[in-house]
């Protein structure tokens, strides 16, 4: 069976469930770089997680009653959603500002978004003392209906059906389902303009739990427009994924774009890379109202100082600067180096408010245990095994068959 079959296009005796079974079968080289790295990884990743349901929390991890945000809620959660904002911007410019030219990766990054919040919230179980308890805040239960941990976890919910439903289109074509396709289809306008505003709330929402911590967040890194910050910088740090996540698929996945998507790519980066400057440009710009008003000069000339000048002029000032000449220019290689050092700026702020800055002047600060790191890799390997599955099957980067073309356009 090759890769565009569906279930139609099987002999009849065969079942749904012999033709998903089929699809379970590899289609790719095993001995792979990318599968040497990350299996013995996951292997040990999950041993761990075994051990931490089996014995606790505290067999593998270094959180306590102090600190109990560690690097699953930190790394995972926190700084794995703001990479997932590119989902929420795309389908906001292709479906409501109708820019088309973006119509080529709506798919792949709303799929890169569902998986991005659907591992990002099995992360959240392992770092919970009790996970069972996981269904307190969706139930208001000893939290309340009008706290922000209530909104977040709804949200969460919520954007989650919003972006499956985004792209059951292409596991209705994968399926070869032409009345569910055309059922699902005409849902997608409703559940883009539903996900997008759950999105943008639950991203100022992760920031808004913040708010309580003022005497444990280094002064540097909190102020009251923490959900601001943290909505405008969730733009350019998904489309910053985007640019990258496309670079490498372009080469992994070059056999599953079509032509036509491949030839587009430059316009869309050099597009990306503008919307990025400009979001950048006003992320900066409000970290240096908040610097100005809360007069923290004083604050610069100390360790932490000199690592929040890091962050913010190697992070934020450089790559948006590369990224306004590399578009006028037209230079790719130099978009997807300011989309890679966007990323590793993202990662270091979001880092540095859970983690870093957080309880920065206890005596025996926070520190990851190397099993902690082991099973956040995991997280974030099986994730991209489930990716490299779909698109490897789905329709998701092209190809999709000509029934669904014209009910798309």
């Amino acid at each position: 069976m090759n890769n565009n079959q569906t279930i139609e296009e099987i002999a009849p005796e065969k079942s749904i469930w012999r033709f998903l079974i089929s699809e379970l079968k590899p289609k790719a080289r095993l001995f792979t770089t990318f599968n040497i790295i990350s299996i013995p990884i996951v292997l040990l990743g999950i041993f761990l997680i075994i051990i931490r349901f089996w014995k606790g929390i505290g067999e593998i991890s270094n959180v306590n009653q102090e600190i109990p945000w560690g690097l699953w809620k930190g790394f995972n959660v926190v700084t794995g959603v703001a990479f997932a904002g590119g989902a929420y911007v795309i389908t906001f410019m292709v479906y409501i500002l109708n820019m088309h030219k973006y119509h080529s990766i709506v798919r792949v990054t709303v799929l890169n978004g569902f998986l991005a919040y659907m591992f990002y919230a099995g992360a959240l179980i392992l770092d919970l003392g009790r996970p069972w308890n996981i269904i307190n805040p969706i139930i208001g239960n000893n939290f309340g209906v009008s706290s922000v941990l209530f909104l977040v976890a709804w949200h969460f919910l919520l954007y989650m059906v919003a972006q499956l439903i985004e792209f059951s289109p292409a596991i209705a074509e994968w399926l070869g389902a032409r009345r569910a396709h055309k059922i699902l289809s005409a849902m997608t306008l409703g559940a883009v303009i539903f996900g997008i505003t759950l999105s943008m709330l639950h991203q100022s929402g992760l920031g808004a739990l913040f708010l309580m911590a003022k005497e444990k967040i280094h002064p540097l890194w909190y102020s009251e427009f923490i959900p601001v910050l943290f909505l405008v910088s969730s733009i350019f740090a998904g489309l910053s994924m985007v640019i990258f996540e496309g670079s490498i698929s372009q080469k992994v996945f070059f056999n599953k774009i079509t032509e036509k998507n491949h030839l587009a790519q430059k316009g869309i980066v050099l597009g990306l890379s503008k919307i990025c400057t400009g979001t950048m440009f006003a992320y900066f710009f409000l970290h240096l109202l908040v610097f100005i008003h809360g007069k923290r000069w004083e604050l610069i000339d100390t360790p932490m100082g000199y690592w929040y000048l890091v962050e913010m002029l190697g992070f934020v000032l450089l790559p948006m600067i590369i990224f306004f000449y590399s578009f006028r220019s037209n230079n790719l290689f130099m978009i997807r180096f300011a989309a890679i050092l966007t990323i590793v700026g993202i990662i270091l702020n979001r880092l540095n408010i859970s983690i870093i800055g957080f309880r920065w002047d206890m005596v025996d600060h926070y520190t990851p245990s190397w099993m902690e790191i082991v099973v956040s890799l995991t997280v974030v390997f099986v994730q991209l095994w489930v990716f490299r599955w779909v698109i490897r099957r789905l329709p998701v980067l092209g190809g999709s068959p000509s029934w669904s073309l014209k009910k798309e356009h």
